[in-house]
């Protein structure tokens, strides 16, 4: 994950990385987000993008979609919403269109993060539900910052 609060330099991480995802905001100092997305466009990026931003008239929200927006989600939001906005995105992006991931008799459901064996629901904490599922992550350049999966699992390490 990567944070700016600049339009030029949001527009050069998304040039230089495979992200999953953008969450973008239209009023940005240098560049505003229209101007971030038309150009992301033109230049051939095909990554999801949610524009996040206070305008909440319907012609700005049929302009950023116009634009290329994936998805507009005016301000203020619902947290667990915009979660859910940005899987639903990036599953788009993998070609993923059901939450339910199925390897032989393990079911893992992403939306609700519940996981069962032959039928049988598994009690997972948030630690180990995301280590099963950080091998399902997209490939490519991975960027998790140990705080992501939490503290070591053997002290001094």
């Amino acid at each position: 994950m990567t944070l700016t609060a600049d339009g030029e330099e949001a527009l050069q991480w998304s040039r230089q990385n495979p992200y999953d995802c953008v969450v973008l905001d239209i009023m940005l100092p240098s560049r505003d987000g229209w101007s971030v997305l038309q150009q992301m466009r033109r230049n051939g990026s095909a990554i999801p993008v949610l524009l996040l931003t206070a305008r909440d008239a319907v012609e700005d929200r049929v302009k950023g979609l116009n634009l290329g927006a994936d998805d507009y989600l005016v301000k203020p939001f619902a947290w667990d919403e915009l979660v859910a906005r940005v899987r639903a995105l990036v599953r788009r992006g993998h070609g993923q269109k059901s939450t339910l991931v199925q390897i032989a008799d393990l079911e893992i459901d992403t939306a609700s993060k519940v996981v069962r064996r032959q039928g049988k629901s598994i009690s997972l904490s948030a630690r180990e539900y995301a280590l099963l599922e950080y091998p399902r992550a997209p490939r490519g350049p991975r960027r998790h910052p140990r705080r992501n999966l939490g503290p070591p699992l053997r002290p001094g390490r």
